[in-house]
């Protein structure tokens, strides 16, 4: 197993509260790292059709014949559970009773939030990050990391990311989507995300969008927020703040996982994403998502966004999340530094009054270091932070 980031805060949060819920997209490794972190405790997986059948007819009974300290995996599957679990919970009154995971996370957390708020901590489990990746398969480079993602079965057998992430989308789209739209729109919610793969890195056209594959706006915007809520893409909202520029209000959009968008933008091989007109939106991708699970796996929720006001002056990321203090990050696929990378750092420095050196760029070039009090960083170096 590698060695996951994010385990000392899920074993936080198991001594913090009753239950704990472990979510992010599927085949990100939950089942994997709560039965590791936790093998002294019970393990139920409600996939099971018969534990299903057990759960369903009784939850209470269920609850009350298991042990106190109870893996359950796919808990989702049985709403009634959820008020089970909240009694006797509140009856032990003891941290770390119950984990639960599931990779219906629209349901999880509907389920979650509808009985055990308060009682519960929330952790996000993201696929591997560079940095974790990296420690575990020797001579990794932030290119390959890039073209094959971060699933940990693409580490754990020699299976081609075309074929693993034909089978992921198959799957996402037979089992979790299915289920919230018509299966006539099945193949146009496969051109979707192909037109959100070619849209990474850009402003996000919801008309646009609608009008490419000839729905309702409305439509695309339901299809997007299932996307969002399954971990599939994400979208990088705006700096917005009483300023007296006027600032563009429309979010970017990302994929959570640059394999992914790899594999949907038809580029299989190092040698087609180096000559990809893309390769620039996907460098950009990585270098946001990866600051992302840097913050997630580090227990915190990431607070980030990007700037771009009236004069078209763009900084790509805004990284709010340390209390310490915000940081700008200009995100260049070069590998050569130039020094007009810098250009727009100043101004918008000094505008939301971020400290020079807290403001820095990101190329992948090999080298880091420090210029007019500013920080350039390697991606790798970025990565591993």
């Amino acid at each position: 197993m590698i060695k996951r980031d994010i385990s000392n805060f899920v074993l936080d949060s198991a001594s913090w509260f009753p239950v704990v819920s472990v979510m992010g997209p599927r085949q990100s490794g939950k089942s994997t790292l709560v039965r590791a972190l936790f093998p002294d405790y019970a393990y139920v997986n409600l996939e099971d059709q018969p534990i299903y059948e057990r759960v369903m007819a009784s939850p209470s009974d269920f609850i009350r014949e298991r042990p106190d300290k109870m893996i359950i995996d796919e808990a989702q599957r049985v709403p009634e559970l959820f008020s089970a679990i909240q009694v006797a919970s509140d009856e032990r009154g003891t941290a770390g009773q119950y984990i639960l995971s599931g990779s219906q996370n629209f349901l999880l957390l509907k389920r979650i939030t509808q009985s055990l708020a308060g009682r519960v901590g929330l952790v996000r489990l993201m696929p591997l990050s560079y940095r974790e990746a990296a420690t575990a398969v020797d001579g990794l480079t932030p290119g390959d990391f890039m073209l094959r993602g971060g699933y940990p079965r693409l580490y754990d057998v020699s299976i081609p990311g075309r074929i693993y992430f034909e089978n992921y989308l198959a799957t996402y789209v037979e089992r979790d989507v299915s289920e919230y739209i018509d299966a006539r729109n099945v193949d146009l919610l496969r051109k979707l995300l192909i037109l959100c793969a070619q849209s990474c890195g850009a402003l996000l056209n919801v008309s646009r969008l609608a009008s490419d594959l000839g729905i309702a706006r409305a439509t695309v915007d339901s299809w997007l927020s299932i996307l969002e809520a399954s971990y599939v893409i994400f979208r990088l909202q705006p700096y917005h703040a009483n300023l007296r520029k006027r600032l563009t209000k429309t979010p970017k959009l990302y994929f959570c996982d640059t394999g992914l968008l790899c594999h949907l933008l038809g580029i299989e091989t190092a040698e087609q994403l180096r000559d990809s007109e893309m390769r620039g939106a996907i460098f950009e991708n990585l270098v946001v998502s990866e600051t992302a699970k840097r913050h997630l796996n580090a227990g915190r929720a990431p607070r980030l966004c990007y700037y771009r006001d009236e004069s078209k002056i763009e900084i790509d990321l805004v990284d709010g999340t340390d209390p310490s203090g915000s940081e700008l990050v200009e995100i260049k696929s070069q590998m050569g530094f130039r020094e007009s990378f810098l250009r727009h750092l100043p101004v918008v420095g000094d505008d939301l009054g971020i400290p020079v050196e807290r403001r820095c760029v990101v190329t992948r070039g090999d080298e880091s270091f420090g210029i007019c009090g500013m920080r350039v960083w390697s991606v790798r170096d970025w990565l591993m932070r």
